[in-house]
């Protein structure tokens, strides 16, 4: 039996061959959106947010129309440890924390992918681009057994 390669069936193909591979790495796909323009209200946005220990995949999205941004994965000691800012620079000590990774330089429209392996526990995922932690680029992540 022959089969013929279609542009239809390539696709499908590379489909398959895609989420196989993200499937083989992630446990769990977390999608990640982070909005807001200069001056104006800025978010970041996790879902789900929180998920089983494993591999997860963060696939983040830079949905604002201007404005470059960041997600760093960060690892607390508790859910009410709070994170280094130093107020001169408007961001967080890098120094300071427990990173597990980052997607950096995400420019307006652009998206990235960061892949970890997390234990139990609390988390946050932030953007730290001077004075975009301060104006709201902060959500909380929990790691559950």
């Amino acid at each position: 039996m022959t089969f013929k390669c279609t542009p239809k069936l390539l696709l499908l193909i590379g489909l398959l061959t895609t989420a196989t591979a993200t499937a083989a790495f992630a446990d769990t796909v977390v999608k990640v959106r982070l909005t807001g323009e200069s001056h104006e209200k800025m978010g970041l946005e996790a879902t789900p947010s929180s998920v089983p220990a494993g591999k997860v995949e963060f696939d983040v999205t830079n949905a604002a129309m201007k404005t470059g941004h960041e997600m760093i994965l960060v690892k607390l000691a508790s859910k009410s440890e709070t994170l280094p800012l130093d107020p001169a620079k408007h961001r967080i000590d890098e120094k300071a924390i427990k990173s597990l990774g980052e997607v950096s330089n995400l420019k307006a429209g652009a998206v990235g992918v960061l892949k970890a392996s997390v234990t139990p526990g609390d988390y946050m995922l932030i953007c730290n681009i001077k004075g975009h932690y301060e104006a709201g680029m902060a959500a909380p992540f929990t790691v559950t057994p």
